[in-house]
């Protein structure tokens, strides 16, 4: 079958519309995946955020999907469930999620916020990935608190990390990262073996704290210091990448705590349980990320592909446009350290997926392509203002596509 009868034309982006039967190609697609990757091919775009919002509202109504999980660390997402389910103002959500998460997720926050008023059991997220600071104390502060019930021995020990930890305090991995790198590297490698130290006596002494607590507890405190020591690994990882100095791959450590923490809340919540995961996407492709024939990771999709079969799918974001909002570094004075401004991409490749549209005689249409069987090979798909070399109809199973990517006007950084 030819691409052009896989592309479904949308009647709009915007959430707050009546009515979703055009979005119904979906339902083929996903009807046996109990995980769905909501993507976007960058940040900070107002049209890939009202169509992520559309594509939720899509899945909770029509297809039965309980839990939305997003690209926040655990104790980011809990912080704002109680104002997703109406608690507080409006105005309350920058100081509640701080710049990043506001930029990141704002709009589509205040949107779940809004859409949570006409419901009758209010929505709320799970954070699935490591803080987006990549900051220690959020998840570190929980276990203290555990462990300080349960083993005042190693509370103490953790107690003594706690110095080298705070001076880690970024506002976005672009600050957080090089301030690990100023650290000696002594007491970087102290804070690394010490929290490994930490996650192996949890194990052994599983036993002993459940006798202590209860398992929920225990299960709480341990996923926290997992996260923890993926955070010291990642603060290390990045400090590489913006050195130049990184390992192939090595950013999959993210990835795959990502995966197995949605893994985790999935078999948690039972086996008829439906979740949405909204990020990246190169997070949610199935493919590995390379650019420059280099690897970069093995996504969280790739995973999820790996383990969950068929009950995975990913839905990519996409544009046609020839402007899109991309991040500057540096930038002294900005909370997260950078800014967000719109610059020039250049025009689709031929193989790519968004040129297949534009050739398909899609030039200002918002579109839903269903890329798993198209004929012809499609070799690329823009992510920031760049393009990643892999094959879409594997990465991916359907894609839309916005013909512009504007600057969500909610960033003030």
């Amino acid at each position: 079958m030819a691409l052009r009868d896989r592309i479904a034309v949308l009647r709009t982006l915007d959430p707050a519309e009546p009515g979703l039967t055009d979005l119904a190609p979906l339902r083929a697609v996903l009807a046996e995946a109990r995980v769905v990757g909501v993507g976007e091919g960058s940040h900070f775009v107002r049209e890939f955020t009202l169509a992520r919002a559309r594509l939720l509202r899509y899945l909770v109504e029509e297809c039965g999907f309980t839990i939305l999980a997003f690209e926040l660390g655990a104790s980011e997402a809990a912080a704002l469930n109680p104002w997703l389910a109406g608690d507080g103002d409006d105005a309350d959500l920058p100081r509640l999620a701080g710049p990043l998460t506001a930029g990141l997720f704002g709009e589509l926050l205040g949107w779940l916020r809004r859409y949570n008023r006409s419901q009758p059991h209010p929505l709320g997220i799970v954070g699935i990935d490591l803080p987006n600071t990549l900051t220690l104390r959020p998840d570190l502060q929980p276990v203290a608190d555990y462990l300080r019930v349960v083993d005042p021995e190693a509370a103490e020990l953790l107690d003594r990390m706690f110095p080298v930890a705070d001076e880690i305090t970024g506002g976005s991995a672009a600050v957080s990262a090089p301030q690990w790198s100023a650290l000696d590297p002594a007491r970087q490698d102290a804070l690394t073996a010490g929290l490994a130290r930490l996650s192996l006596r949890m194990q052994a002494l599983h036993p002993v704290y459940l006798s202590r607590s209860d398992p929920d507890r225990y299960a709480n405190a341990r996923r926290r210091l997992d996260a923890a020591c993926h955070t010291a690994y990642m603060l290390r990882a990045m400090s590489d990448l913006f050195s130049g100095e990184d390992l192939p791959g090595d950013t999959s450590i993210r990835d795959h705590f990502m995966a197995a923490t949605v893994q985790w809340h999935l078999s948690a919540a039972g086996p008829h349980a439906r979740m949405a995961v909204v990020a990246h996407n190169n997070h949610i492709q199935k493919t590995p990320v390379r650019f420059d024939g280099k690897l970069t990771a093995l996504p969280m999709g790739h995973y999820l592909a790996h383990n969950l079969g068929r009950e995975y799918r990913a839905v990519a974001l996409t544009h046609t446009g020839d402007r899109v909002p991309e991040m500057a570094f540096p930038a002294d004075g900005s909370p997260v350290g950078f800014t967000v401004e719109e610059v020039d991409v250049p025009a689709p490749v031929p193989g790519s997926v968004e040129q297949a549209i534009l050739d398909a005689g899609f030039t200002g249409e918002i579109t839903l392509t269903d890329v798993r069987a198209a004929e012809s090979p499609l070799t690329s798909i823009r992510t920031q203002s760049a393009a990643v070399e892999t094959d879409v109809r594997q990465a991916f199973d359907t894609v839309l596509t916005s013909p512009a990517a504007t600057r969500d006007d909610t960033v003030t950084f």
